[in-house]
């Protein structure tokens, strides 16, 4: 699935999918490690979008306060 493409919710809900894929334990050795590259992925975007947001919010926040 393209992370790229999608919205923060839908990237925390795919990240949810592959969390219980891996946790299940039955998918193979090969498709647990795609699974768990795409985990990363999605953690890493999913940060990054918080740390961004989390940052506009402390500007807004600086900008009232001037």
């Amino acid at each position: 699935m393209p992370e790229k493409k999608l919205s923060f919710e839908d990237a925390m809900k795919r990240l949810e999918e592959v969390v219980r894929q891996l946790e299940t334990g039955n998918a193979p050795l090969s498709d647990s490690l795609a699974l768990f590259e795409e985990g990363i992925s999605l953690v890493r975007r999913c940060s990054d979008e918080l740390t961004a947001a989390e940052k506009k919010i402390k500007d807004l926040s600086a900008d009232e306060t001037d």
